[in-house]
C-alpha cells in the first residue's frame, strides 16, 4: 500500500494527527484535512516530512461540500487514493436535549454524518473497481458514546455516532465486492482536546474511574487501531466496529 494518499479529516489534532504520523510511518501520503487551525496542520505536515515521509495539509470544513470536493481534488493532484480516516467531527456543549437549539443538532449532523457520507462517496467513487479504481479502505471515527447516549451530556453527538455505526455496516456491504473496506472505530475517553470543545477540558481524567481499565486513552493507541485497519494485515474485516476503550 505504499506511496497511495490516505486522506484524513480533522488531521490537525488529537486523534487525526496521531493518526496522519502513524500512516506516514507505514508508507502513506497524508493528506491533512482541517477546518481552521492552519498553523498546527502545518506542524503535522513538518512532523512527517522531519521523518522522510510526504503530506499537504488542505482547509477542508467537512460540514461544506465544497470544501470537501476540493480537498479530494488536491489529494489526486498528490497521488492514488488509497484510504479515507472520517475522523473530523465536533461536540457541542453539555446540554440537555430540551436546552437545544436547531442550529447546533444541524451543525452536529452536517459534520459528524452528512461530512462523514459525503467524503466516503468522494472516496468510494476514486477506489472502487466499478469506477477503475485500485480498492481501498475507509476508516470511520464512531464513539462509545453511540452505545452509552450521553444522556445529560451530548446526546446529539451520541446520535450522530450511531448514525456512523450504520453508515460503516451498509456502505461496507455496499462496496465489498469492488475491492474497498470500510470499517469504524469506536474510541473511549481520550485524552484530546475535544472534551475542551464541550466545555469541559478535564472531562476524560474526571471520568477516568468509570472505565475498567482506569485510566483514559491516548490518542496514539486509537491511530494504531486505524493504522491496522487501514494494512492487509487487516484484509479479511469489513463492516466491523471495533471498541478501542478500555473496556467502557
Amino acid at each position: 500500500m505504499t506511496d497511495r494518499v490516505v486522506v484524513i479529516t480533522g488531521g490537525s489534532r488529537g486523534i487525526g494527527r496521531a493518526t496522519a504520523i502513524a500512516a506516514a510511518a507505514r508508507g502513506f501520503r497524508v493528506c491533512v484535512g482541517y477546518a481552521s487551525n492552519e498553523t498546527a496542520a502545518r506542524h503535522v505536515v513538518a512532523a512527517i516530512e522531519g521523518r522522510n515521509g510526504k503530506a499537504i495539509a488542505v482547509k477542508c470544513d467537512v460540514g461544506s461540500e465544497s470544501d470537501i470536493l476540493a480537498m479530494f481534488k488536491a489529494a489526486d493532484a498528490f497521488g492514488t487514493l488509497g484510504a479515507l480516516v472520517n475522523n473530523a467531527g465536533i461536540v457541542g456543549t453539555t446540554s440537555r436535549v430540551d436546552e437545544m437549539s436547531a442550529e447546533r443538532i444541524q451543525r452536529m449532523m452536517a459534520v459528524n454524518v452528512t461530512g462523514s457520507i459525503l467524503c466516503a462517496r468522494e472516496a468510494v467513487k476514486r477506489m472502487s473497481t466499478r469506477h477503475g479504481g485500485k480498492g481501498g479502505v475507509i476508516v470511520n471515527l464512531s464513539s462509545v458514546a453511540a452505545k452509552l447516549g450521553s444522556p445529560n451530556t451530548y446526546v446529539d453527538y451520541a446520535a450522530s455516532k450511531g448514525a456512523i455505526d450504520s453508515f460503516t455496516v451498509g456502505l461496507g456491504h455496499e462496496v465489498a465486492g469492488e475491492g474497498i473496506r470500510v470499517a469504524a472505530i469506536r474510541p473511549g475517553l481520550i485524552d484530546t482536546e475535544i472534551h475542551a470543545s464541550g466545555g469541559e477540558p478535564d472531562r476524560a481524567h474526571r471520568l477516568a474511574n468509570a472505565v475498567p481499565m482506569k485510566r483514559v486513552g491516548t490518542a496514539d493507541e486509537i491511530a494504531s487501531a486505524i493504522v491496522w485497519l487501514m494494512s492487509d494485515e487487516a484484509s479479511y474485516v469489513t463492516s466491523a466496529i471495533l471498541d478501542v476503550s478500555g473496556g467502557r
